[in-house]
């Protein structure tokens, strides 16, 4: 059951009590009507488990050629956006935690599973969910990538850093599959609307939307891996992030500890010291670069390792 099967349910229930309260004693059959369906609500609401959080949900509306005001909307774009959008959100939610590979399924692909629970009012859309069998105790992995995949798109209108910024944790075929679908858009001649709880980003019109393609592009996204050598300044363990001095040529850097280090307290051991370390650094365009920590040595000795 769906958390708006679950609301409709407890509408009617409250209907059904307000209707049976105002009976008069002599509409006995009545009654006895109005009690039976309020048992069978009772009893469809019983055997639903009330989630321990609320799922995610967005709304994603579409304006332009194949749209038809707040009627309707071509069913080959519909469905075409509509699976293009899921698959970006799968992709970007599933590369926070492991590299996706050039091709083959996607990992954990049924983890980002979205219903369609009805269509969004303004323009022409659709309401999006996550569904009941994936709500977590206490995080939720699709609003994350909901959220994580409104924040490329915001960032994509934005400058170079915002965007490096944006895509950091982003592994390429997942920026690929968010490409393709506002590459969908730009075919289409369509623009979207992505609200997230009280979020919302809004695409003006279509040159926009190009402009985002273009800036997604693998040949605007610049990725390495490099070796510095210099000190560690800090770590901050909870929030996985560092400082390095670099010898040369003479910067401080700060970036994240990559998930290939299990243990980030464990740069307190060697802060201060003359190290190597590993990084993969990523930067759109003319931007800053930001980096990542993937693994550090003193010369004598690996330290922590992948």
């Amino acid at each position: 059951m769906t958390s708006q099967d679950r609301n409709q349910l407890l509408a009617e229930k409250a209907s059904l009590e307000r209707m049976i309260a105002n009976l008069p004693e002599s509409s006995v059959i009545d009654r006895m009507s109005l009690e039976a369906r309020k048992a069978a609500v009772e009893e469809a609401l019983a055997a639903a488990p009330v989630p321990a959080h609320e799922p995610a949900r967005v709304r994603l509306r579409f304006r332009g050629r194949p749209v038809v005001g707040s009627h309707g909307i071509f069913a080959e774009f519909g469905s075409k956006a509509v699976k293009a959008f899921v698959d970006a959100v799968a992709a970007i939610g599933a590369s926070q935690d492991a590299a996706l590979g050039a091709r083959g399924a996607i990992p954990n692909r049924e983890q980002f599973q979205l219903l369609i629970t009805g269509t969004a009012l303004g323009s022409f859309g659709f309401e999006l969910e996550e569904s009941p069998n994936l709500l977590p105790d206490d995080y939720s992995q699709v609003y994350h990538a909901i959220e994580q995949t409104r924040r490329i798109m915001e960032a994509s209108l934005g400058s170079d850093d915002e965007l490096t910024e944006a895509i950091v944790d982003a592994d390429p075929r997942a920026i690929e599959a968010l490409r393709g679908f506002l590459q969908t858009l730009v075919e289409n001649e369509a623009v979207c609307d992505l609200e997230l709880k009280d979020d919302v980003f809004r695409f003006k019109d279509v040159n926009q939307v190009r402009r985002s393609v273009a800036r997604l592009q693998q040949d605007n996204i610049h990725e390495e891996d490099r070796s510095l050598v210099g000190q560690f300044l800090g770590v901050l363990p909870h929030r996985r992030s560092f400082e390095f001095q670099v010898a040369e040529p003479q910067e401080i850097i700060v970036g994240k500890v990559g998930p290939s280090i299990e243990d980030a307290s464990s740069i307190n051991h060697v802060l201060g010291q003359n190290i190597t370390i590993q990084v993969h650094t990523k930067r759109v365009g003319k931007g800053r670069p930001t980096y990542t920590l993937l693994n550090y040595e003193r010369p004598e000795q690996v330290v922590e390792s992948s």
